[in-house]
């Protein structure tokens, strides 16, 4: 079921599309932490596939450029995203040719996508085997067809690999610059949550990975911090309870709260590069 706060914000959305671009949009799905059942509300934006009849033209472009803060519309939404702040509740999707919904997942070559403050045509990150596995398995059609009837082909063989290699890549470079106490990773919700949010991007968003790696699951960041918290030695758990409570927005067990390496700002960036740099070697050895 798709939370009803996740359920309004995302047909608020498709609305300003469908207004923008009429009768464009022949499939809409939910995937994300909405799909996977650990949507929150004032910490979780929601992502969405959507499916167009054909390709989208120099004019259609143009207007879906303007789609995000239209169809995320409130004044302070707008202002925040030209901030280049990451807004909890903002609806990020990724466009394609409906046509190509049946091709498997790594030949399909994106319409456009945008997140965050982000626009880009032809590109788009989350059209891969990760996403498209979560679509195929958990996909809430908000319009079109049960994902499962689609054919898509999230190419499993290639997902194990395709872990591995963003392991190798964004994350190894996130954690060394977390490492050399810079500033890694994607826009934050405020400035005073800086600190803690960077700590619950780079813990329980690598160790998602690495529970794919290990499985063929793939879970929200929420079961992801409970999957590391079962798997990695105890040294790590108070970086990762404090992920969690930032995440869940609970406070901080007074003994966390307490710990040198948890309470300052530069410590815990460390601590967490450290963090992501022990999940990839430990990948490796799978």
């Amino acid at each position: 079921m798709l939370h009803p706060d996740a359920a309004r914000l995302t047909r608020r959305y498709l609305s300003a599309a469908d207004r923008l671009l009429p009768g464009r949009i022949t499939h809409f799905y939910v995937v994300g932490s909405a799909a996977l059942g650990a949507w929150r509300a004032g910490g979780s934006d929601i992502d969405v596939v959507a499916a167009v009849d054909g390709g989208f033209t120099a004019g259609d472009l143009r207007r879906l450029r303007v789609l995000h803060p239209v169809g995320n519309a409130t004044p302070v939404v707008r202002a925040l995203l030209r901030a280049r702040v990451t807004v909890p509740g903002t609806v990020n999707a990724v466009y394609v040719s409906a046509a190509d919904l049946r091709r498997p997942v790594t030949a399909i070559r994106p319409l456009a996508s945008h997140t965050g403050n982000s626009f880009a045509r032809g590109r788009a990150f989350d059209v891969n085997p990760v996403v498209w596995k979560v679509l195929r398995e958990r996909g809430i059609p908000l319009r079109g067809p049960a994902p499962g009837a689609l054919g898509l082909d999230p190419e499993p063989e290639r997902l194990r690999a395709w872990n591995l290699e963003n392991l190798h890549g964004y994350w190894h470079s996130w954690a060394e610059k977390a490492l050399a106490g810079k500033t890694p990773g994607k826009p934050l919700v405020a400035a005073r949550s800086a600190g803690r949010s960077l700590t619950t991007w780079g813990a329980l968003g690598v160790s998602r990975l690495h529970r794919t790696v290990a499985t063929g699951d793939i879970v929200s960041k929420e079961g992801a911090g409970e999957y590391a918290l079962d798997t990695f030695a105890p040294r790590w758990h108070p970086l990762i309870r404090t992920a969690l409570a930032h995440r869940r927005a609970e406070p901080l067990p007074a003994g966390l709260a307490r710990d040198p390496d948890l309470a300052d700002r530069a410590r815990r960036l460390r601590l967490t590069g450290a963090f992501v740099m022990e999940v990839i070697a430990d990948a490796d050895r799978l």
